[in-house]
């Protein structure tokens, strides 16, 4: 039994060989929203499921040797009382209930003698046989008529149909609390759910797959996919239908120790969410365990604004724009001209177009281009990744060109200007590691105050500048690549003329001085 939004809902997976016959892959009836009563309506429900899982099976012509849903006498028999008495709830509710006559004092001695084993083969199919066949069809059971198997069930379900009988009784006094004595149903095992087994792995490779398919993840997912492996070892195995919200608590609980609340919500439990709930929704597994697992994080407290400041931003591209690679002892440069290429452009480029530092180091020769009378580069998910998931061109302001900027991409080769990446599969992964390499030396050089990061802090300058110009926010984002706020922000072109027009008006920097 699962519950989904308040509601309770009986479940049973579809093995995999009659999904083409049920077309689905598990079948779902509802129970309503009451616990108790959903509990009765169980196991009637379950068997009515089981019925048509045994339907479709000899409709395959591939009947199992095995019942497929193998159920032990005592536990045939609390389904069958819980049958009953479910459907004497049933009853109750109908007005004609009160004309009834009552219990069949015969039927009760022809039970009682059938319990005590005094009932002949005949005798026992005439009072429980039609209920064997439903267990049978259910593919609960398989045994054949007379064999001592099939006696024992029939006399177990005679015990449970005299008991159900008994609460029957008590009901017509007005008491609804009386419970089985009879040991064959107060002793039975519960049934175990069929196994169902959902990798793990695989669940996290189709997931990617079909992002990748809708022009996402690029790079593989390569950090969600550590936080996907690091569950698969914590846990010990690879089955996504075991998890428990038990389990993802504890794994919690595990990353706090080594690692930050941040990390954990935003990037271990967050991954994690995100792919059960993928696997719910494509019916891999019936609910989602990680759903209202969270992690609180401490407020991030700024002691300044989170932007380079004027004086800040001049620091910074004064020493991009005089950077020389140190060289060794025998005049060899050890950096490479890449990296040494982003150091020089990089900066610049982000202080006049606010870009994500990666969507910068992954630009490419083809991305650079002269129209119009404006050079333009285009942002694209062709060479790496694109957070808004779409391309967007930028005019690049006077200031970038007039430092050489369109020199050195005539110069360049085709391909990748600030990595060395060959195969476009590697460009994300090669931008984002030129754009740590280029955070890592702003902060080793003391360039970077303490307290912004040093390459996001372009992105908050550019926005606080263009306020400070009364530079509309919703021509600010379409040159950040920022998603519109409201609905209407999706009307509408905001072309490049405007754009340039935008980024002509940022002051250029004073290098000179």
């Amino acid at each position: 039994m699962i519950n989904r939004s308040g509601r309770y809902h009986a479940r049973l997976v579809v093995p995999k060989d009659l999904r083409g016959i049920v077309g689905k892959s598990e079948l779902r009836t509802p129970l309503g929203g009451d616990y108790r009563q959903a509990l009765k309506l169980l196991p009637g429900a379950v068997a009515q499921l089981q019925i048509q899982i045994g339907e479709a099976e000899r409709k395959s012509g591939n009947v199992a040797d095995v019942p497929r849903y193998p159920l032990a006498a005592d536990q045939m028999a609390v389904a069958h009382y819980n049958r009953r008495l479910a459907f004497d709830d049933e009853l109750r509710h109908d007005p004609r209930w009160a004309q009834s006559g009552g219990i069949d004092d015969v039927l009760v001695q022809r039970l009682r003698d059938a319990i005590a084993g005094r009932a002949s083969t005949e005798e026992l199919d005439a009072l429980v046989g039609n209920e064997l066949e439903k267990f049978r069809r259910a593919g609960n059971f398989d045994a054949e008529k007379g064999s001592d198997e099939w006696r024992i069930a029939a006399r177990a379900l005679c015990s449970a149909e005299y008991e159900a009988l008994e609460r029957v009784l008590e009901r017509d006094e007005g008491d609804f609390t009386g419970t089985p004595t009879a040991p064959i149903l107060v002793n039975a095992e519960p049934p175990e759910e069929p196994a169902q087994h959902v990798s793990i792995k695989k669940l996290w490779a189709d997931y990617v797959h079909t992002r990748q398919s809708a022009g996402f993840m690029k790079d593989g997912g390569r950090r969600q996919g550590a936080a996907i492996e690091n569950l698969r070892k914590f846990l010990r195995h690879d089955n996504a239908a075991k998890i428990t919200k038990k389990d993802v608590l504890a794994w919690r609980d595990h990353l706090m120790k080594t690692l930050s609340a941040k990390t954990v919500s935003d990037v271990y439990l967050s991954t994690v969410r995100t792919l059960l709930q993928w696997a719910v929704d494509n019916d891999q597994i019936p609910e989602n365990p990680a759903l209202t697992v969270k992690q609180p994080k401490p407020r991030r407290v700024f002691n300044r604004e989170r932007g380079y400041t004027d004086a800040e931003a001049v620091k910074v591209l004064k020493a991009s724009r005089s950077y020389e690679p140190n060289a060794d002892v025998n005049g060899y440069v050890r950096e490479k001209p890449a990296l040494v290429a982003a150091k020089r452009w990089v900066p610049i480029i982000c202080a006049f177009t606010g870009a994500r530092v990666s969507e910068i180091t992954q630009l490419r020769k083809e991305d650079i281009r002269h129209e119009d009378g404006m050079w333009i580069a285009r942002i694209t998910p062709d060479a790496g990744t694109v957070k808004a998931g779409g391309y967007r061109d930028i005019p690049l302001h006077s200031q970038i060109i007039a430092e050489g900027f369109a020199d050195f991409v005539q110069a360049a080769e085709t391909g990748p200007l600030f990595h060395g990446g060959k195969n476009p599969a590697e460009y994300a992964t090669k931008a984002v590691r030129i754009s740590n390499q280029l955070a890592s030396w702003l902060t080793k050089s003391k360039l970077t105050p303490e307290g912004i990061q040093p390459n996001h802090a372009w992105r908050h300058r550019l926005k606080t500048t263009c306020r400070e110009l009364a530079i509309s926010d919703r021509v600010v984002d379409a040159i950040q690549g920022h998603a519109g706020k409201t609905a209407g922000d999706s009307y509408g072109d905001v072309t490049l003329k405007t754009k340039r027009d935008a980024i002509e008006r940022l002051p250029s920097f004073k290098l000179n001085a």
